[in-house]
């Protein structure tokens, strides 16, 4: 290599560590967007992108009630088959009227899941779900501070949830 060569790499190479040092030096002088969680917490307002896990949307003339027609096709739609449907049975002739019994959905005659359960530790939060909704009863969640130890409290009872939030607001509206 000629002294013209080594000359030049070592200009490149300077140029290129003062290109890197002016961009850590710009994001070391803006603001940081970490959130140091448990001693701060995200504002609302930037939540309008995040994604959680899915829930119900209440009916507007009854928020309690699920806008679900239990047609299944989300279920159908997931990838990660977390979501569950189920819907009662209607009993057959010649059966004795006992228990509600509950089946997948679709089931004729059913116009409202008795069970709608997400496994959100199965769900790749794709939005598949929301998208084929016919009736636009599937949005997400906001709520980002959704932790735990144990697995099975990922496993969220939609609709107990629905009327859940629905009191609340009630409850709140007084």
């Amino acid at each position: 290599m000629s002294v013209s060569q080594l000359i030049e790499e070592a200009y490149t190479g300077l140029k290129s560590l003062v290109i890197g040092l002016g961009v850590t030096g710009k994001a070391l002088t803006q603001p940081g967007v970490t959130v140091l969680y448990p001693m701060e917490e995200v504002e609302r307002d930037n939540l309008v992108t995040y994604r959680g896990h899915v829930e119900l949307i209440g009916k507007d003339e009854d928020p309690a009630v699920p806008r679900c027609v239990a047609c299944g096709a989300c279920v159908k739609a997931c990838p990660s088959n977390c979501i569950t449907i189920l819907c009662p049975v209607a009993a057959k002739e010649g059966e004795e009227a006992g228990p509600v019994k509950m089946g997948p959905a679709p089931q004729k005659g059913s116009k409202t899941p008795g069970e709608f359960i997400v496994d959100f530790s199965l769900c790749s939060l794709c939005g598949q779900c929301a998208k084929t909704c016919p009736v636009d009863s599937l949005q997400f969640s906001d709520n980002p501070y959704m932790v735990s130890f144990d697995r099975k409290d990922f496993r969220i009872d939609l609709l107990a949830r629905l009327r859940r939030m629905a009191r609340d607001e009630a409850v709140a509206g007084e």
